[in-house]
């Protein structure tokens, strides 16, 4: 069953934003996607899904901190856009040194407990990899697509045709 994340009757593009490799250019595509898409008229998310190296606040910074509301995350409002990173809930200079397993389930908790409220977009910027935080991604977003970021190089084209790979086995279009 697929998973409702929101309670509006318009159906939300939920966009993965990724390309198996770090260092490429993914969360600079998914901030100017988003600030391209608010300029639009759209109602945008961005959840910023690196729990070991968030950067997404740094490059779209918040005028409204997340908050709490009973048992779910409001969260953080940046330009218009409202914005759920790892990198709220630790200092910057942290590590975030955590196996898999909790790993996904702070992903799990950004899908399931984030109040989104009425979005047109949420553009997911997927970690490097292809391992268990993107196939929970994958599996648990209801993902209507994925847009992929590479440069030239070999490395990064080997690394993005995998993660291309791992898309298409779970059935998620490449858009």
């Amino acid at each position: 069953m697929p998973l409702k994340l929101f309670q509006s009757k318009k159906p939300v593009k939920i966009i993965a934003i990724a390309a198996g490799k770090g260092g490429v250019g993914k969360s600079t595509v998914t901030v100017n996607l988003a600030l391209a898409l608010k300029a639009l008229g759209m109602r945008v998310g961005v959840l910023d899904s690196d729990i070991y190296g968030p950067s997404m606040r740094k490059m779209l910074p918040e005028e409204i901190m997340p908050s709490q509301q009973g048992d779910r995350i409001v969260p953080a409002l940046c330009q218009g856009i409202k914005m759920i990173s790892m990198a709220y809930f630790r200092r910057e200079h942290e590590a975030a040194a955590v196996r898999a397993p909790i790993a996904n389930g702070l992903v799990s908790q950004f899908i399931h407990n984030v109040e989104w409220g009425d979005l047109d977009f949420l553009l997911i910027d997927f970690p490097p990899g292809t391992g268990d935080v993107q196939l929970t991604l994958s599996q648990q977003a209801n993902l209507t697509g994925a847009v992929m970021v590479t440069t030239p190089q070999e490395v990064a084209l080997l690394d993005v045709r995998k993660a291309m790979h791992l898309f298409d086995q779970v059935k998620i279009p490449i858009i």
